[in-house]
């Protein structure tokens, strides 16, 4: 499973570094060509576009590293049993949470996949809203793994009061 999940965030994290790099060029042609004087509508939208699914394959990777949604000051704090309870509580929240986003994403996917670009009209809406279900998806897979790891950690480690 975790050499799964390596890759799948190594995926995620490619992905994430393409739409960021699609966002900085774009952004740049943008500059130089409003310097030049010509129009280019189109950068606008691909940054805009590139921007949302960078940011939403980052944020499904920073959850699978434990750098995204956490209650640090009771994780400094608690010690044992308090602390495998807090992470397994956390766990939980955050799968209830990203099974309402998926479920709502694929809602918004197939609400809005038939609208075009106003600048890329052979491009469809879909495909940007398709970053979100596939976030919460990933984000379903990385949280599942962490409550895994931490019932296991509950149950093996030695718990002292």
């Amino acid at each position: 499973m975790s050499r799964f999940i390596r890759i799948l965030e190594k995926i995620q994290l490619t992905a994430g570094v393409a739409f960021l790099t699609v966002f900085f060029v774009a952004i740049v042609i943008q500059i130089v060509t409003r310097h030049l004087g010509i129009s280019v509508i189109w950068t606008e939208e691909v940054a805009n576009y590139s921007f949302i699914w960078a940011v939403f394959m980052g944020a499904a990777v920073m959850v699978n590293r434990r750098d995204h949604f956490t209650f640090d000051m009771l994780q400094r704090k608690l010690k044992n049993k308090p602390k495998h309870t807090l992470n397994i509580f956390n766990d939980i929240v955050l799968i209830l949470f990203n099974i309402a986003i998926f479920l709502y994403g694929i809602q918004v996917v197939q609400r809005f996949w038939d609208y075009t670009w106003a600048s890329l009209p052979a491009m469809k809406m879909g495909y940007v809203w398709l970053s979100i279900p596939i976030m919460a998806s990933t984000m379903i897979v990385y949280s599942l793994s962490h409550l895994v790891s931490h019932i296991k950690n509950f149950n093996t480690k030695e718990v002292s009061e």
